[in-house]
């Protein structure tokens, strides 16, 4: 069922939901400069400083923890510059 005004994207259903799959691991960049303390506020992504823009990158359990880092950086007003999902190369072992 879907609102009026809404449709339903095929496919889209379980966007949200991350079932027995391995985390997404994102990279994040926005304006502005955070401090490496900051890192454990979003839930343990390595900060990295570069000029004047911050990047965190780490791995992301599904789309509402992606949605919560989001508004945590809306809450400090940090202008969002990308987001995109990564391809981490694995350990060899």
């Amino acid at each position: 069922m879907t609102t009026p005004g809404t449709r339903q994207v095929k496919g889209c259903a379980n966007m949200n939901q991350n079932q027995n799959g391995p985390s997404i691991v994102y990279q994040i960049k926005m304006q502005g400069r955070l401090d490496k303390s900051w890192s454990g506020w979003f839930s343990g992504m390595t900060i990295t400083l570069d000029s004047d823009t911050t990047i965190l990158t780490g791995a992301v359990a599904d789309q509402s923890a992606l949605r919560g880092i989001l508004t945590k950086l809306w809450d400090l007003n940090l202008a969002l510059i990308s987001v995109a999902q990564i391809d981490m190369p694995e350990a060899k072992g």
